[in-house]
């Protein structure tokens, strides 16, 4: 196993995965590029192609102002293609070969194989073989799915297949689905949804039948109602050989929260410190770490 190095180790910060008006979305990309030593920014539309419109005229002023900067732009894709018009909007996305994708879909693979692109944590891999098969497709990063635990991930960095990327902040995203459940609660159909995913900036909780919060939803998009946090486990993510960590955008100050990152990856920070600051900072939800001990994702265990 190959120890990844504090010094050299990368921050990224993941797509968005909400509805946020364009003026919002410009202004966090902005100070994310003027104001963090985060190395790489994931752009793109994942959870609902009927957003895609709207954020298109922006992407081109963000990538400048993101790469003059000196940050690595990636281009994400959608998590689930449900028409053949998703499916050619997807070709045309990806027939621009200036641009480094991330996969969410094994059909994206697929139009990418041959060409240097990443993976990304909504693709369900779970061990070598299949890593070794992406590889192959011409994958070279992956960001290993929110529910993989510690020690899976550590097998995974151990192989030297690809360079391997961790979740490390953020509501988990767990599933994405034909139906559009932000629709449906307010009385919708998708077809008709009006947008109202654009109402919940970090997700709309979603309640057991005793009243408990226990998911979040963002349109079509299942969410962990808990905040996972594995700023405690980036020691021993680092020890494994991971080498890449990534946090989630959501309606708070994430230059500062990246920045805390930075410091615990580096020693200067203390892990206690960020825990304390971002309980509770998202909707009041907890922060969690569950999945990386292999046990109930919404849990947070203490780190030995």
């Amino acid at each position: 196993m190959t120890k990844a190095s504090a010094k050299t180790a990368k921050l990224t910060l993941g797509p968005l995965l909400f509805n946020w008006s364009n003026d919002k979305r410009r202004d966090m990309y902005f100070r994310v590029a003027d104001e963090t030593d985060i190395d790489t920014v994931v752009l793109g539309e994942v959870v609902c192609s009927k957003r895609t419109p709207f954020q298109t005229p922006l992407w081109p002023e963000v990538i400048d102002r993101l790469t003059a900067a000196g940050k690595e732009v990636v281009f994400s894709t959608q998590a689930l293609i449900l028409s053949s018009r998703e499916m050619s909007a997807m070709r045309d996305l990806v027939s621009d070969e200036t641009l480094y994708f991330e996969a969410n879909d094994i059909a994206v693979d697929d139009m990418l194989k041959g060409r240097r692109h990443m993976i990304g944590p909504m693709m369900n891999v779970y061990n070598e073989g299949t890593l070794a098969t992406l590889a192959a497709n011409g994958a070279d990063r992956i960001c290993v799915p929110v529910e993989l635990s510690g020690a899976a991930t550590g097998v995974l960095a151990a192989s030297g297949i690809m360079e391997v990327e961790a979740f490390v902040f953020g509501r988990m995203p767990l599933a994405i689905a034909a139906r559009c459940y932000h629709a449906r609660a307010h009385n919708l159909a998708k077809d008709t949804c009006k947008y109202v995913c654009n109402l919940d900036a970090d997700g709309m909780t979603v309640d057991t039948l005793d009243g408990k919060p226990f998911l979040a939803v963002n349109g079509t998009q299942t969410m962990s109602y808990t905040v996972a946090n594995l700023a405690a486990e980036i020691p021993a993510l680092l020890e494994m050989g991971v080498s890449r960590f990534r946090i989630s955008p959501h309606d708070v100050d994430i230059v500062h929260i990246a920045n805390l990152f930075r410091g615990v990856i580096t020693g200067t920070t203390d892990p206690a410190e960020l825990l304390n600051e971002t309980d509770g900072l998202i909707d009041g939800a907890p922060n969690s770490n569950g999945f990386f001990y292999d046990v109930e994702g919404l849990k947070y265990k203490t780190a030995e």
